[in-house]
Formats: structure tokens, sequence, C-alpha cells
């Protein structure tokens, strides 16, 4: 399940409105119909702390290995990292679409294929740095 579709389903079981939840995380509600309806994730990790005190869930139930990834790509490259890194996680979740991988499996490819990502935005910041002078 979705980031999205977890935040709706707690929301309407507590018997909150968008406006509400907007209002105990401190964000607007058209962020809260961003996460809901149009797959966006919360820019800061916090939120999704947030979330799970206010529906009385774990801790880590509002994120997943995908999750984890778009927060850790925004919180490191901004806003055009989470782009990126929610394109790839669109195309993934095409490729395991219909297929016979099971859960475990699924994860395993993601781990790699987000470590494989890391490592090459590392290694591109590298040679920005190198080309361009150390901007650090």
């Amino acid at each position: 399940m979705k980031f999205g579709e977890k935040v709706r389903i707690e929301r309407t079981n507590k018997k909150m409105t968008q406006r509400e939840l907007g209002e105990r995380l401190g964000v607007t509600t058209r962020t809260i119909t961003g996460y809901e309806k149009e797959g966006l994730y919360p820019r800061k990790r916090e939120i999704y702390y947030k979330l799970a005190e206010i529906f009385g869930t774990e801790k880590l139930y509002f994120t997943g290995e995908e999750e984890d990834f778009v927060a850790d790509a925004t919180e490191m490259y901004g806003s055009r990292g989470r782009a990126q890194a929610e394109n790839l996680v669109r195309q993934i979740s095409g490729l395991f679409a219909g297929g016979s991988l099971d859960d475990e499996d699924k994860d395993a490819v993601m781990r790699s294929i987000m470590d494989a990502y890391w490592e090459s935005k590392n290694e591109n910041r590298y040679r920005y740095y190198r080309r361009n002078g150390d901007k650090k």
C-alpha cells in the first residue's frame, strides 16, 4: 500500500477531515490532498513520525523502502532529487507489475537499485566538484 493510501485510510478511520489533519501536521489542506490523491511524499521525515503519533501507528508504518528512498533523495538533493527518485520508483514499480517475484525478492531488487542510484549520485557529485572546483 502506498503512502497516500495509508494517510487517507487512517484519516477516514479517525473521522478527520483533510483540513483537520493538515492543521495537526502544520501543513496545508492542499498538501494533504497531494499526499492522498497525487502520490506526493513529505519533504521532511518528521512528518512521517507526526502521522504515526496522530494515528497511533508504528513509527515506520508510513515509511517503506520507496518512501525512505524518496525522503532521503529529497533531503540530500532537494526537489530535483525527489523528482528523480519518484520517477525511478514509478519505473521500477512498472517492472514489478504482474511479475512473479515475491515481496522479499522485490525488496532485494529495490534495495539494489537504490544503492546503485546513491552510488551514481555521489559519483556525479564528486565529478562535478572536481570539474568545477571545490564548492562544498
